[in-house]
């Protein structure tokens, strides 16, 4: 868990709270930006995701999704993994 999140990734959790159903409720708030990536884009609808990239930032999300292996890799959908390692990968600047 990281308990440094600044305010405006809090917001964004605290928004789609519904999707960090078994975290407990005091710890949510804060989650690692991979958990947050991960639930996000395995259960967000389009305007979670879209929202994900300009809070997050689509670089962060196309390297956390490049450094993902072994079990971390294995809990996302394997369309969802292969998808969005393809567009943050034609869509992000570095």
């Amino acid at each position: 868990m990281n308990s440094n999140n600044p305010e405006h990734i809090k917001a964004y959790i605290r928004k789609h709270k519904a999707l960090f159903w078994y975290t407990p409720k005091d710890k949510v708030e804060n989650i690692s930006i991979d958990f947050l990536v991960e639930q996000i884009l395995n259960y967000g609808d389009t305007d979670a995701v879209r929202e994900l990239f300009e809070v997050v930032g689509l670089e962060q999300v196309r390297n956390i999704l490049e450094n993902t292996e072994g079990r971390k890799k294995g809990n996302y959908f394997p369309d969802i993994y292969n998808f969005f390692l393809i567009y943050t990968k034609r869509h992000a600047l570095s």
